[in-house]
């Protein structure tokens, strides 16, 4: 579908498409107008949009086996679902910046050292990890939902900044050659096997309702 609306210069089904994306990676950053915390769970490769679902979590938690990265750039685009706000609030924006512009994909504990992964987990403990730290927070819940408060007052990630975002993605991916798409088709190919049964969990958690 993405090959064949920049072939047909759909510009208003891409921006279509970006919106929904950014729908609902943005119902995870407010919340879902609810008193949660969004933790992201990484037990294979997160990359691309995966990457940038899990970033838009409070927390990610990833198991030392995973990889993550955004190699838009080895195509010829960059990664407009809102990696750039994400990125640059929890590392800087000259960190973010050549972490994108690598398109180099990044071991946990690279990921972790880097301040971009917020907790480790062995290999197959990811799910007990996730629950461990729900345990821990739900100790000190009071301080540390008053801290997320005040993140979202001091750094927001506004729903308007990711929108104008996809809009320059979209303009950007209509300048992409049959040469850009055709490497973009490789890159996911070879991606898809690499990462066949390996997934990505996101949890949302409230201290009063439990996991979901």
């Amino acid at each position: 579908l993405f090959r064949q609306l920049i072939a047909e210069k759909d510009r208003e089904a891409l921006l279509s498409y970006a919106r929904s994306c950014i729908n609902a990676i943005y119902g995870g950053v407010i919340h879902f107008t609810r008193d949660i915390t969004a933790i992201a769970l990484v037990e294979g490769d997160a990359l691309g949009g995966g990457f940038e679902c899990a970033l838009a979590c409070d927390v990610i938690i990833a198991e030392k086996n995973a990889r993550m990265g955004l190699p838009e750039i080895l195509f010829n685009l960059f990664p407009g679902m809102g990696a750039y706000s994400f990125l640059s609030r929890r590392i800087g924006p000259s960190k973010a910046q050549r972490l994108i512009e690598s398109g180099i994909i990044h071991t946990a504990q690279e990921l972790y050292d880097m301040g971009v992964v917020d907790h480790l987990a062995e290999e197959g403990q990811g799910k007990s990890a996730v629950y461990n730290y729900i345990r821990k927070e739900n100790k000190f819940r009071n301080g540390m939902m008053a801290i997320r408060e005040v993140k979202k007052y001091v750094d927001p990630v506004s729903y308007e900044e990711l929108i104008h975002i996809t809009e320059i993605w979209v303009d950007a991916a209509l300048r992409l050659t049959d040469r850009d798409l055709r490497m973009m088709e490789r890159l996911v190919a070879r991606q898809t096997a690499k990462t066949h049964g390996k997934r990505v969990t996101f949890v949302h958690y409230n201290p009063r309702e439990g996991v979901r």
